[in-house]
């Protein structure tokens, strides 16, 4: 039985009504909150091959057909959803999760939503659907290794509204600013207050580096930073979050876009994955304050693994456009602390075993505190355009790998790099790296590479790599990049093309 006092800050009004945690809700508790909330209609929510949430209304039309709705779910088209399902053979099931059960905050008529799996006719989750994909790869990532995969996203986006000129930010030195520097601060605070009360776990939110004027509009990157979860809840609540983010924008006039690039010297939108490894409730990535070797192995899993990952975290030529040095963005396969020029990440862990409260409060007493759950290590190169069930599990996978590999530990010594990689100190180092693709189709001769690592186990089926790599080189951008770089037309009319996507 949970502790109540535990439930009493939760965002989520349905948890507060039921006073029971998300992953608990049953129909029975479903059908009561409905009932006695003047609860109107049930959307059915459920992520596509484009990445996007698709929705199926109901109207409650008595106590038979809700139970109905809850039970028995509800058939759809899965070749209007998923390019690799034929006409033929189209019909899937889409059935409710209770446990992400969420009340709409758009809606006129009060209504609950909740996301779907996919079926297939036998009545089976569906191979290659983005969730059941994930969930195949935390299964694998379990047996493997005895732990838990846990994950978290930094979810990067630009706001774009008109310029009234009033107290201009400097160009590109947007990071944290406050108002009324930085305008778009009250629409991600409400867009964060609604994501957490969809069930969305953050740690923060600010404005990110990316800002400047074009064309008579204000561009301004912000971000919103999730805590650490099982990796399936963190595809669920980015998903989520991006739905929400942009109803913001459309209820508020103004325009989002989570795209990778949209303009030639300015900041990119990443989405930087952090990941941790728990057992018994207790974060294995560290081992008497400093890394452990079991988080040694699965950074060298990602290593090995890097070039292929970008098949499921850069999904579109714009993509490589952000992959380039001196940008904040990686295109070395290789790891460091603290470090924003490597690709994965080691960021600072509180484990110095200093009381820093009481330093900064005097007032306050020193107080032992268990920070060890705060490690975590970061992928940087996905951004906006990724499938974010295909990815994370993508990055399962990785980490699993390092533990089947025999020269993990050595394969992560090769790989570090303890200041900037693009330092003069390390031109030899770079030379022996590996680099990132640089399109969508060295991308996806990357992915076709390691494909059976992906597919053993089963977690991604033939038919959805055979799907990616097809979607990925119909971009045929394997020389863009040089191609376009003097020609700013052609290079505007691809940011429009992929303006929305993911």
């Amino acid at each position: 039985m949970t502790d109540n006092k535990h439930l009493q800050l939760n965002a989520n009004p349905v948890v507060r009504f039921l006073q029971k945690p998300a992953a608990q809700f049953t129909r029975e508790d479903l059908i009561r909150y409905v009932t006695e909330n003047g609860i109107e209609m049930i959307n059915f929510m459920y992520p596509a091959g484009d990445g996007k949430l698709k929705t199926l209304n109901f109207v409650i039309n008595d106590m038979d057909y809700l139970e109905t709705i809850l039970t028995c779910g509800e058939r759809v088209d899965g070749s209007s959803l998923f390019s690799f399902i034929e006409a033929g053979s189209s019909d899937l099931y889409v059935l409710p999760r209770y446990s992400t059960a969420f009340r709409d905050p758009f809606a006129e008529v009060p209504t609950l939503s909740l996301l779907c799996s996919f079926f297939d006719k036998d009545g089976n989750r569906l191979a290659s659907a983005p969730d059941y994909t994930l969930h195949k790869a935390c299964k694998a990532f379990r047996e493997a290794t005895g732990m838990e995969f846990e994950a978290m996203g930094e979810l990067e986006y630009y706001v774009i509204f008109d310029d009234n000129e009033q107290f201009p930010a400097v160009d590109q030195h947007g990071y944290h600013e406050s108002a009324p520097y930085a305008k778009a601060n009250e629409l991600r605070a409400l867009s964060m207050k609604y994501i957490a009360q969809a069930g969305g776990q953050i740690k923060y939110g600010h404005s990110e580096v990316g800002n400047f004027v074009q064309d008579g509009l204000v561009y301004e990157q912000n971000e919103i930073e999730f805590l650490p979860v099982p990796a399936e809840q963190a595809a669920d609540q980015l998903t989520i979050a991006k739905w929400i983010i942009r109803n913001l924008a459309y209820e508020n006039g103004v325009n989002v876009t989570f795209a990778p690039k949209i303009t030639t010297g300015k900041a990119g939108s990443g989405l930087h994955i952090h990941m941790r490894m728990v057992k018994d409730g207790r974060n294995m990535m560290l081992h008497n304050g400093m890394l452990s070797d079991d988080a040694r192995r699965m950074i060298a899993g990602m290593m090995d693994l890097a070039p292929a990952i970008t098949a499921f975290g850069n999904k579109n030529p714009m993509s490589y456009f952000r992959l380039v040095p001196h940008q904040e963005a990686p295109t070395n396969v290789c790891w460091g602390d603290r470090n924003r020029s490597v690709l994965v990440r080691v960021p600072l862990g509180w484990t110095s075993g200093v009381d820093m409260c009481s330093k900064a409060n005097p007032q306050q007493p020193a107080k032992d505190v268990d920070t060890t759950l705060k490690q975590t290590v970061e992928m940087r190169s996905p951004d906006g355009s990724a499938d974010v069930y295909q990815l994370i599990a993508g990055l399962c996978v990785a980490c699993r790998h390092g533990f089947e590999i025999d020269n993990a530990l050595e394969l992560a010594q090769k790989t570090y790099v303890n200041v900037n990689i693009h330092d003069h100190a390390n031109e030899g180092l770079l030379e022996k790296l590996a680099q990132l693709p640089d399109s969508c189709v060295a991308s996806a001769n990357c992915l076709e590479q390691k494909r059976d690592v992906f597919e053993q186990y089963g977690v991604f089926s033939k038919a959805m790599i055979d799907g990616i790599l097809r979607n990925l080189r119909s971009k045929n951008d394997l020389t863009l990049r040089a191609d376009i770089q003097d020609k700013p037309e052609e290079l505007q009319k691809l940011v429009e093309e992929y303006f929305h996507c993911g």
